[in-house]
């Protein structure tokens, strides 16, 4: 295919920044799960947006943050990982947020691949502030372009894949033109899961909780779907299943709904809590639970 364009995007920032925001918003469905509360993300996710004349291979990656959890150096590494082979970095900031702050966290990068700054949040900034960052990050030379977005009102989003196309190198496509990810629906469902529990429980909790599919099987009239939740403490298992099983209820009837919406298919879903003591620092569970 003459003048194809392909290649890897890499989306870093900040927690809470709207990394994923941004990706759902640009490939118009939504992969990876968002919520008001910093570190949402704990998996990169690949997003591909193809059209005629090119295709963008998009990872979502996990909030730059110190490790203070084996968890938290895993995704560290999954942010490594995407910095390798990316052609283009997308560095996403709050328009509010702190413009040193930022500027460190980009240097830590240290990628020498081409990087576009994403303004975010526009629509709740005032110009001065706007300017104000656009001035600082200017004065990087491997900052190559300056793009102002509201990932959340999909404000000048066709602006930001135009720059992008235009630094992609000429390449064939690296997937099926209708393939949107590479991650499977097992992974999704859970997703859903733990976006739920990031809405409806205390601020702390979701950090202590994983999800994993333990059964999926596609029957003729629905899908029969068992899910765990693990958490770290017997407490923190009241919590969830709520008294007389009203949470657990709750979040599971809001998981079918986005589960059923998402495979379009009417789904039967099992919640079940596990406690697995100080997971998140345990090697063995942190590899069955997909970290």
């Amino acid at each position: 295919m003459d003048n194809f364009k392909s290649g890897f995007v890499g989306i870093f920032g900040k927690p809470n920044a709207g990394k994923s925001t941004l990706m759902n918003a640009i490939l118009n469905e939504k992969l990876a799960i968002v919520s008001p509360k910093a570190q949402t993300t704990r998996n990169k996710i690949l997003g591909i947006l193809t059209e005629k004349n090119y295709q963008i291979i998009f990872s979502d990656t996990p909030g730059l943050l110190n490790s203070s959890y084996k968890l938290h150096e895993r995704m560290m590494q999954e942010v490594a990982q995407v910095k390798q082979g990316t052609d283009v970095v997308l560095y996403i900031m709050d328009a509010n947020d702190d413009v040193p702050e930022n500027i460190a966290l980009l240097e830590t990068l240290k990628s020498k691949s081409a990087t576009i700054l994403v303004i975010n949040k526009i629509d709740k900034a005032k110009p001065s502030k706007i300017e104000h960052v656009k001035e600082a990050f200017t004065k990087l030379n491997y900052v190559k372009k300056i793009i102002e977005v509201s990932a959340l009102q999909k404000l000048n989003l066709d602006n930001l894949i135009g720059s992008l196309v235009e630094l992609l190198p000429a390449m064939p496509a690296y997937y099926d033109e209708d393939t949107l990810t590479d991650k499977p629906m097992r992974f999704f469902v859970s997703e859903i899961i733990r976006e739920k529990l990031f809405f409806e429980l205390d601020e702390e909790l979701p950090y202590h909780s994983a999800v994993i599919v333990r059964t999926f099987e596609e029957k003729t009239t629905l899908t029969k779907i068992v899910a765990e939740i693990i958490v770290s403490r017997e407490t923190q298992k009241g919590i969830i299943i709520g008294k007389g099983g009203s949470m657990i209820s709750k979040i599971g009837q809001l998981a079918r709904e986005d589960i059923e919406k998402f495979i379009d298919r009417k789904v039967f879903l099992e919640l079940r809590v596990k406690v697995r003591n100080d997971w998140r620092n345990n090697n063995l569970y942190l590899k069955e639970y997909g970290y």
